[in-house]
């Protein structure tokens, strides 16, 4: 049985000259260019590359470890948080956010954007409001960014964390105001509803750390409330050790049953010691040195491949993002990264980059028959077939047509 048969399909193609003729008996290479499931990381340092706003020797740092994750990732993950967005009310980050996302995309990389809405993080200014002022001045924002970035960002982290919104009490924010007197179902679906009328077309996701029954709870409420969630979002920060196989098919098992897309949407595994257990704020944790080591390295890549495989052998998971690709300015300064600080790959990276590129890869050559077709099954996404100077794309899915004639020449 293969446990990866929903990941690929079958098609036949037809090589045509640009006389429509067959061309027949001709070796041609098919080569998947880009997968259609989505393998990524946080790419925050893309802003300093875009831009180049950071000095020469730090740039070139910089694009060198872009070049790392461009060698293996197809999505990544753009910082909207709304306090560094827009500090000052009405100045927000537009451009800067804005070339990172266009350098992404025109390198064939799918880009999210994270978060529109979070009680953590947010606009400091919104504590001068009233709740009905904060309400407008949230729905104002959705509609401004969701509408700028249409059709460069059209995957967002709608919100963040409901399960602990309302109850949040580590500092007073507007948001957590505004959701103690919405209530979680109501906060979600007015944030999905302006989401969704700014941009019909985008996959918005509601995102949560909390996996217990309660984010379950919260699913079936605002499904029954007849909020339009194309995505479950589930973050797994695992700096207190690797959740194991059992608890990884727990979860997948128990967030399968509203039959909806999962994104793991931010994924930590150190390559150093783990945190204390008894810490319950990973936030809490704070101390001068998290070093990577080449024991825990070689941990980190064990945990990291079986933790890939059980997530692309499951139906619904459509997307792994890695929280960080490199320990440089990690969060909580945890060695998280498939790269180090210096931009060396970690085993981590050469696990990931063998199982993307190549376990889980299509690359094939194979000959036309006499009417010119070649019938293959391979990974879903973008193809590239091609044969002497010819180059021709196409793409491969579940409702790609049994038969496509590609013109040559």
């Amino acid at each position: 049985m293969d446990k990866l048969a929903h990941r690929k399909a079958t098609t036949t193609l037809r090589i045509l000259d640009s006389a429509g003729q067959p061309i027949a008996g001709k070796e041609v290479s098919i080569r998947l260019t880009n997968h259609k499931f989505l393998f990524g990381c946080g790419a925050f340092d893309a802003i300093d590359v875009a831009n180049r706003n950071v000095p020469e020797d730090r740039l070139a740092f910089q694009e060198e470890k872009m070049r790392l994750f461009l060698d293996v990732f197809n999505a990544a993950t753009l910082p909207f948080y709304w306090a560094r967005f827009e500090p000052e009310q009405g100045k927000p980050q537009t451009d800067e956010l804005m070339a990172a996302a266009n350098w992404l995309r025109e390198r064939n990389v799918a880009v999210k954007g994270h978060p529109l809405v979070w009680h953590t993080l947010t606009a400091p200014w919104l504590l001068d409001l009233s709740n009905e002022e904060i309400l407008q001045a949230q729905l104002a924002r959705i509609e401004r960014d969701v509408t700028a970035f249409r059709g460069v960002v059209d995957t967002w982290d709608v919100i963040n964390e409901v399960v602990i919104m309302p109850i949040f009490d580590k500092y007073d924010n507007g948001i957590t105001r505004l959701c103690k007197e919405l209530g979680r179902v109501r906060m979600v679906k007015e944030m999905f509803a302006k989401a969704r009328e700014c941009n019909p077309e985008a996959t918005l996701i509601l995102n949560d750390f909390n996996t217990s029954i309660n984010y379950e709870i919260l699913i079936d409420g605002c499904l029954n409330a007849g909020v339009s969630i194309d995505v479950i979002g589930i973050q797994s920060h695992q700096h207190q050790g690797y959740w194991g196989r059992e608890k990884l098919e727990e979860v997948l098992e128990r967030f399968s049953q509203f039959g909806l897309p999962i994104h793991f949407t931010e994924n930590t595994l150190t390559s150093g010691h783990l945190m204390p257990p008894e810490i319950v704020d990973l936030n809490d944790y704070q101390i001068d040195d998290w070093p990577t080591t080449p024991e825990y390295e070689e941990r980190q890549a064990r945990e990291i491949e079986e933790f890939y495989t059980i997530l692309f052998e499951h139906p619904l998971v459509e997307s792994i993002v890695n929280w960080k690709f490199s320990d440089d300015g990690a969060w909580l300064g945890a060695p998280a990264g498939f790269v180090r600080k210096d931009n060396s790959p970690k085993p981590s990276y050469e696990v990931v980059k063998r199982l993307i590129k190549e376990e889980w890869s299509t690359n094939i050559t194979c000959a036309t028959n006499d009417d010119g077709t070649v019938t293959f099954e391979g990974f879903m996404g973008d193809y590239e077939l091609s044969f002497d100077d010819c180059t021709v794309a196409f793409k491969l899915d579940k409702d790609t047509p049994t038969q496509q004639n590609l013109i040559t020449g």
